[in-house]
């Protein structure tokens, strides 16, 4: 039989992967994944750092423990970036009051070091299960998800993809469009704007227009997810304090409920920009999609959703279940490479992307043993 978590070991790994730096962008999640496989190897699986960019790896762990069907636990190396706003070292992981702090602690490097940690618990049990382990770290996830993207063309039967869920199991998330609208106008002095056409102003017609759209979009809501909606994220314009601007640029970012088609989502920006430009003369267009991810949902009739459940429950986790993540995150492109999934990890999403990010410490333990029985249950001996 294994043993049980030891919080040593998991706060050791998480503080290692802490001090390596992979904000993203630019990422440069390869020193990580060479430790990770370092550290995998050592509790006996195979592992390979694999380039999926210059300076950008994923490492794929795996062990083979006879026939039997294949179980991935997944999560990524990528952190957002760390901002201002902290009151120590973001890159020194820091304990207090049972809670360790630092960039990534809650996304996701706190679900890396307890899926690392029920590996090693499930090698040292192989006599309970069949079948084959992996372990699947990424590259990217934040962005584009070009690690999820490489990892899911092996196609795992089950997979579970690492998110603060506070270790309840989420079967849905939300699906991530980000737009570049490019509004165009006419430069000229400021002392003859008349000669000009601003396109700030223009701009602000069609964030009008958008906020118009969220308030629509708000109106639908998924039983899992909650409410779709449309934030303007980022709006640029303008080259001097003394001219009429010509160029205005606004980000966007719509959230996509379970179901929605990210095709259907576009066509119905492009209306929007036409409908702009025939009733209030914007010059506007689409210049670049910058992120699109779609959403998933598992069935509520799913082997792994009932075993993920039994697992989290068993070890204390009381919120109500299943859940779903208002964010996107890489489950879309396993589900859409045949695999079926959950999403359930350490933290909370309310400390994600903040400063003084942190996961409580017994959060990782209760993760990894959650994380074991799952696994158990889906390999069955």
């Amino acid at each position: 039989m294994s043993d049980g978590p030891d919080p040593g070991r998991l706060a050791g790994l998480l503080a290692r992967l802490v001090a390596i730096d992979t904000q993203n962008p630019p990422g440069n999640e390869e020193p990580a994944a060479e430790l990770l496989a370092a550290e995998l190897r050592a509790h006996g699986f195979t592992a390979d750092v694999r380039a999926v960019a210059p300076g950008r790896a994923n490492v794929i762990a795996r062990f083979v423990n006879g026939s039997g069907p294949s179980f991935a636990l997944n999560s990524h190396l990528d952190t957002v970036p760390v901002g201002s706003g902290w009151s120590s070292d973001p890159f020194r992981l820091i304990e207090r009051d049972g809670r360790l702090y630092g960039r990534g602690t809650c996304d996701a490097k706190g679900q890396v070091s307890a899926m690392a940690e029920a590996g090693r618990l499930l090698l040292a049990d192989r006599g309970s299960w069949r079948g084959t382990l992996v372990l699947a770290f990424v590259a990217d996830e934040e962005i584009n998800s070009i690690g999820a993207k490489a990892a899911a063309t092996e196609r795992f039967d089950w997979v579970i993809v690492g998110e603060p869920t506070r270790n309840a199991v989420y079967a849905a998330h939300k699906g991530c469009v980000r737009p570049l609208i490019r509004v165009r106008g006419k430069s000229a002095h400021s002392g003859r704007p008349e000669l000009g056409s601003n396109a700030i102003v223009a701009a602000s017609r069609l964030v009008e227009m958008l906020a118009q759209r969220d308030a629509m979009l708000r109106q639908r809501e998924h039983r899992l997810v909650g409410r779709a909606s449309l934030t303007v994220s980022r709006i640029t314009g303008g080259i001097a304090d003394n001219i009429v601007p010509d160029l205005c640029e606004i980000v966007l970012d719509e959230r996509v409920l379970p179901g929605a088609r990210l095709e259907s989502t576009l066509d119905d920006l492009h209306e929007l920009l036409r409908l702009a430009r025939q009733e209030h003369g914007v010059d506007a267009d689409l210049a670049e999609v910058r992120t699109a991810a779609g959403s998933a949902e598992t069935p509520p009739d799913s082997p792994l959703l009932h075993a993920a459940l039994v697992a989290s429950q068993r070890h204390g986790v009381s919120l109500p279940q299943p859940g779903g993540l208002t964010g996107g995150c890489d489950l879309v492109h396993f589900h859409a490479a045949g695999s079926v999934g959950i999403i359930l990890g350490p933290g909370s999403l309310d400390q994600a992307h903040q400063p003084d990010e942190f996961v409580p410490a017994a959060d990782l333990a209760q993760a990894a043993l959650i994380y074991r029985d799952i696994a158990k249950a889906m390999l069955r001996a």
